[in-house]
């Protein structure tokens, strides 16, 4: 598997996992281990945004492409 896509799976499963952590804590809690959690998953959530980001340009910049052939025979 390329760089690229293991990135982008890394990066998604960042995201939910911090999607999970974050909407899992109702708003408003004083509990300080409730808070830390709720704030740990709003990071984890977009640093898995940019996990992901930085896996797709892996992918596009390591994308194979075809040589251009030119005819020039006139």
């Amino acid at each position: 598997m390329r760089m690229g896509a293991v990135f982008m799976v890394i990066g998604i499963s960042m995201f939910i996992s911090g999607l999970v952590m974050f909407y899992s804590i109702e708003i408003g809690q004083k509990e300080q281990f409730l808070r830390i959690i709720k704030n740990t998953g709003t990071f984890i959530g977009l640093s898995g945004m940019g996990v992901t980001l930085a896996g797709i340009l892996l992918h596009l910049i390591n994308k194979n492409e075809t040589p251009i052939k030119e005819n020039f025979d006139a």
